[in-house]
């Protein structure tokens, strides 16, 4: 063996921990840097609920304030809901990565030194070597998509529905205007429905199947434990 790389073997060696106080250093100063993955993460998922929640706002502004806003305003914002909401879920997959370390962690390292119990047997030290070496999703897309609609976003949806029921049934909030405050027919609802060449009817069928959906997504069992081909997650 060459005389530089004998002497450069002491030396990688030397570099893992091999004291208690090198052990509790390498422990706080790893805990610290999940926590601060697992917050810049959680930042993400609050920025995009804050641009939701700031949209919703604008366009129902926008569209109730005047005749003149089309209703169209408001079938707009909900696709933007949507495409945000389809963000949010991806980043809630990274940020659940993160967390399960850190939850790991306080459980398994924290939690026994502040106050000891029986029954905790658990590997935890593998369970981060092996998430370290090879990080995987712990939650599908549908299960994350399903969690964050559930939490926060099915509410802005039932907002939008709202306004957009009330553009359309308010003769007053109509560009042909009117001194009535509700309209006489369900014909006439689906009228004020309509959207360019499409007719009302049809995209009253489309929102009222969309919401459907939306319903059975949010209240759909979490299936966290059948999801048997979960990606890696790319660091």
């Amino acid at each position: 063996m060459p005389e530089s790389a004998s002497s450069s073997l002491p030396q990688q060696v030397a570099l893992l921990p091999s004291t208690s106080t090198e052990i509790v250093n390498t422990m706080a100063h790893y805990h610290r840097a999940e926590m601060a993955r697992m917050a810049g993460w959680r930042d993400r998922i609050d920025q995009t609920s804050n641009w939701a929640i700031t949209v919703v706002a604008a366009m129902m502004s926008v569209s109730l304030s005047t005749p003149n806003a089309h209703h169209g305003v408001l079938l707009f914002a909900m696709l933007l809901i949507f495409l945000l909401l389809w963000i949010e879920a991806r980043r809630y997959r990274f940020f659940d990565v993160y967390r399960s370390r850190v939850r790991t962690f306080e459980r398994y390292y924290f939690a026994p030194i502040f106050s000891p119990g029986a029954g905790e047997t658990a590997n935890w030290r593998q369970m981060l070597g092996d998430s370290l070496r090879e990080p995987q999703f712990r939650i599908s897309y549908a299960d994350a998509f399903s969690r964050r609609l559930r939490r926060n976003y099915i509410w802005m949806f039932l907002i939008l529905l709202l306004a957009w029921v009330l553009k359309i049934s308010t003769p007053k909030l109509q560009v042909s205007g009117g001194s009535r405050d509700l309209v006489s027919s369900l014909w006439e609802v689906a009228a004020n429905a309509s959207l360019g060449l499409a007719p009302g009817w049809l995209i009253l069928t489309g929102v009222a199947g969309f919401y459907f959906w939306l319903l059975y997504v949010s209240f759909r069992p979490l299936d966290d434990a059948a999801e048997s081909a979960l990606a890696q997650v790319h660091v």
